[in-house]
């Protein structure tokens, strides 16, 4: 059995099992400085912690329990990294350069069981959820070689929009947030963190009723049931009325800004009249809480029945939104010249492993 990580505790429960071990309060704070202010790859660079302490930890847990596979870095900046697990399973973590900082996009689950049809996250099933630790080691694997970089960096921004569906995670997901918000820790605000979902009601209820504090982006993709459960499966079972009406509750219960997520696919739910009908959908009570982003579709292999809007349909798709008083932006592309698409780089590495 693989060793834990460290990084799976929160504070609090860091404290706690230091706590039931003989170890005061202010160790599991220095222990967490240790990781996240000095961040330290090796419990023994932990100097000013009990000896005792160190030596529980050693035995316990690890550090650095993700081992990069392959890196891969756009012109722009954008660096894609493809990571081991103990297990030999693979993931992907990206980290985007924008105006406003350094976003990085985490993944949560080995595979997806969503079945988007024109994802590449979904080409190979889930066959486990990421623990919170494995979740946060991702981020610090980027800070870590900003960290190298010597560039006093940080990452200050996350979106969990990797491999996997976040609130099939819930748990996990849950300490995630905990951990890389904590102000002793890389203290990165709720207002900068984005976790979507492919529509998973109950749990966006659950979510609103937690309050974690962060942005919430729900991948709709199409203005209608017939047209949605063509291209996401799990309209099937979540038809767009029901997770329009966990949207409502989210909204009335956090009074937070809410991400409509729609990808472009050429002459599939690109066209005026799709517009015009996202536009009702979204309706006027909503308006001013709810934000559609424009998503120019990366096109994949094993998806080929699928195409790139045209630009003109992307602008006209845009302009008659904001005709009809919809909130709407266009996502900017990062790291077009390497493996855009979620789940591309583990897919034709692993394909490649097959072949081989």
């Amino acid at each position: 059995m693989s060793t834990p990580s460290i990084y799976g505790f929160t504070l609090d429960q860091l404290t706690a099992w230091l706590g039931e071990r003989g170890h005061k309060k202010f160790r599991a704070t220095q222990v967490w400085e240790y990781l996240y202010r000095k961040r330290v790859t090796s419990f023994a660079d932990m100097t000013d912690v009990h000896p005792d302490c160190v030596k529980l930890l050693e035995e316990n847990f690890a550090i650095q329990t993700l081992v990069e596979h392959t890196k891969q870095v756009s012109k722009d900046g954008t660096v894609k990294l493809l990571l081991k697990l103990d297990d030999g399973n693979l993931i992907e973590t990206v980290m985007m350069r924008h105006k406003f900082g350094l976003s990085v996009c985490v993944t949560t689950q080995v595979g997806c069981n969503i079945g988007c049809s024109f994802c590449a996250s979904g080409l190979l099933k889930k066959s486990r959820d990421l623990t919170s630790g494995e979740i946060v080691e991702q981020i610090m694997k980027i800070q870590l070689h900003l960290d190298e970089a010597g560039q006093g960096e940080k990452v200050s921004h996350i979106v969990v929009m990797g491999i996997g569906e976040p609130f099939d995670n819930f748990i996990h997901l849950n300490d995630f947030l905990t951990t890389v918000k904590d102000h002793k820790g890389l203290a990165i605000g709720p207002r900068h963190i984005t976790v979507s979902t492919s529509g998973l009601a109950d749990k966006i209820r659950e979510f609103a009723d937690k309050d974690q504090g962060v942005n919430l982006a729900v991948s709709l993709h199409a203005p209608n049931n017939e047209l949605r459960t063509r291209i996401m499966k799990i309209n099937r079972a979540i038809p767009i009325e029901k997770l329009m009406d966990a949207i409502d509750y989210y909204l009335e219960r956090t009074n937070r800004r809410i991400t409509l997520e729609y990808i472009l696919l050429k002459d599939v739910n690109d066209q005026p009249e799709h517009a015009l009908e996202l536009a009702e959908l979204v309706g006027d009570r909503r308006r001013s809480l709810v934000n559609v982003n424009l998503i120019p579709y990366n096109p994949v292999d094993e998806h080929s029945q699928y195409q790139r809007s045209e630009n003109d349909s992307i602008k006209g798709f845009y302009d008659t939104l904001k005709k009809q008083d919809v909130s709407v932006s266009v996502r900017l592309e990062h790291g077009a010249d390497i493996d855009a698409a979620c789940g591309q780089l583990r897919s034709k590495q692993m394909n490649k492993e097959k072949a081989g």
